[in-house]
């Protein structure tokens, strides 16, 4: 065999290593996941704090006729509401609905408390209903609206006895106030003790126990979005301060507020305080979950503290 016919193998091109190439798309992978989650709680944010505003009709077939009432707010709105007058009424409750509803959603509550023979008023919060507002504020504001309600009451109704009953942020509000709202008696529902396990649970539910890492950008943006920090909404700092009756309500399946978050509020709270755990509630309409035994309680709580009891106002 001569030199013209060995065949001629091409050596394959040596390539340069890999290593380096692969570390830096696992980076720029990571730096870009980073960024998209960024994006994520941005838009998340956005529409927690957006208004959550509709044209609501008066409720019909009230045992007494529906006054639509408005009243001004240091949160800066003019809150609308309805009042159910009562004639010489036992006292009054002031209904405060959670975040991203409305006053018509406590309408269900108006029925056993007026046949009890209770006033009652409910009112859309700043941002929410028929209530003008740039952002909710997840009780911040909304205690400013709660403080108004309290006052508008007092002027309407000289002398009466007042409680509050709040759900969810409604709750937060009644808690947050400052000073301390001027009743006689509050109840609270599914009360979050402070924004961070809010914001912690909530992302837990939705994206499993990795969510949570994503609360510290979600708190972040009340400051620069709200003017306010995750110091200002804390419930649990505010509870030891209210010395008047309270009852708290929690369901024992609440996902959003555990059950272990229900009772360290409950333990903060100044007496004298009760607490009633709703057996395989989540976060929901309590009242529409056991409404026999909801209203028992609730019913019996205000008559204890609201009989022959002076008030202070």
């Amino acid at each position: 065999m001569n030199d013209s016919e060995i065949p001629t193998v091409t050596a394959p091109a040596i390539s340069g290593p890999k290593r380096p190439k692969r570390r830096r798309k696992r980076i720029l992978g990571l730096v870009g996941g980073v960024f998209l989650a960024f994006l994520l709680d941005l838009a998340a944010g956005s529409l927690l704090m957006a208004p959550k505003q509709c044209r609501l009709d008066p409720p019909t077939g009230a045992a007494n006729a529906v006054e639509s009432v408005e009243f001004p707010s240091g949160s800066g709105a003019a809150v609308r509401g309805w009042l159910i007058p009562a004639a010489g009424p036992r006292g009054v409750v002031i209904l405060m609905h959670g975040v991203r509803a409305n006053r018509q959603t406590m309408l269900n509550r108006v029925r056993f408390l007026h046949e009890a023979g209770y006033a009652v008023l409910l009112f859309d919060f700043q941002a929410h209903g028929e209530t003008a507002g740039k952002h909710i504020t997840f009780g911040y504001l909304e205690s400013r609206d709660a403080a108004a309600a309290v006052d508008f009451v007092r002027e309407k109704f000289p002398g009466a006895k007042i409680a509050v009953l709040g759900v969810s942020m409604g709750g937060a509000a009644a808690l947050l106030a400052r000073p301390p709202l001027a009743v006689n008696a509050m109840i609270v529902e599914s009360v979050y003790p402070t924004i961070t396990q809010a914001i912690e649970d909530r992302l837990s539910v939705r994206f499993g126990p990795w969510g949570k890492f994503g609360a510290p950008l979600l708190s972040w943006q009340l400051k620069p979005r709200l003017g306010i920090g995750a110091e200002d909404l804390s419930p649990i700092r505010s509870a030891g301060q209210i010395t008047v009756p309270k009852l708290f309500l929690a369901g024992s399946a609440d996902r959003l507020t555990t059950l272990p978050e229900s009772q360290a509020l409950f333990d903060a709270a100044a007496q004298p305080k009760e607490l009633w755990i709703v057996p395989g509630a989540g976060h929901e309409d309590l009242h529409e979950f056991a409404p026999d035994d909801y209203e028992k309680r609730v019913l019996a709580f205000l008559a204890k503290n609201f009989e022959n009891k002076a008030s202070p106002l």
